[in-house]
């Protein structure tokens, strides 16, 4: 569909968010960046997966100054808190049985920026999630699959965490923790990709 006109780096170790580049296409380098994703004194979600976007891109700029970087970080939100990655089982049990029955969002803040043109852009887009009501029994047996695991808010709408979810408004790739739409269009203005031509 598309095709990649400049040096092009995901900033990510995601594998959803490198399927979503891959289904696109685009030629691209995958090198993920290593930084602090501790929530700071005071800061929102939107700050923060602004500044995390930003930081996890501009460590990979410095290793491909020519390159185009993109960087995103996603998190699920409710009540004001973020609910990050379970650290186990029993802590994904208490994030799904306080998401269950109510509406949540997922904010996903993404950077693309090139050092060699000056260029430095951040968005961040958010999406809104509503749970069916579940009880402990449900959100056991999900979070033993182990999937909830890796998941920002314990659950992975594109996988089995899929059956949780009663409706969503807003962006779905974003709510998977890649706004395509948005992403894409920084992209084509900066003329880093464009819509590979059909033959003849």
């Amino acid at each position: 569909m598309f095709v990649s006109l400049k040096p092009l780096v995901l900033a990510s170790n995601s594998p959803r968010r490198r399927a979503y580049f891959e289904d696109l296409g685009l030629h691209f380098t995958v090198w993920s960046a290593d930084v602090d994703e501790q929530l700071r004194a005071g800061e929102d979600p939107e700050h923060l997966v602004l500044r995390l976007a930003r930081d996890k891109a501009l460590a990979v700029c410095r290793l491909f100054p020519a390159s185009w970087i993109v960087a995103a970080d996603t998190v699920v939100c409710v009540d004001g808190e973020v609910l990050g990655k379970p650290r186990d089982a029993e802590e994904a049990v208490a994030m799904l049985l306080a998401l269950a029955g109510r509406e949540h969002t997922v904010r996903t803040g993404f950077c693309v920026t090139c050092a060699a043109e000056g260029i430095l852009v951040r968005r961040s887009v958010v999406s809104s999630v509503w749970f069916s009501d579940f009880g402990e029994d449900v959100a056991r047996a999900y979070a033993a699959t182990g999937e909830p695991l890796d998941k920002a808010g314990a659950y992975g709408i594109q996988g089995k965490g899929a059956f949780l979810v009663q409706r969503i408004s807003g962006s779905y790739s974003n709510i998977v923790g890649l706004p395509l739409c948005e992403v894409l269009r920084e992209l084509r203005r900066y003329k880093v990709v464009a819509p590979r031509h059909r033959a003849g």
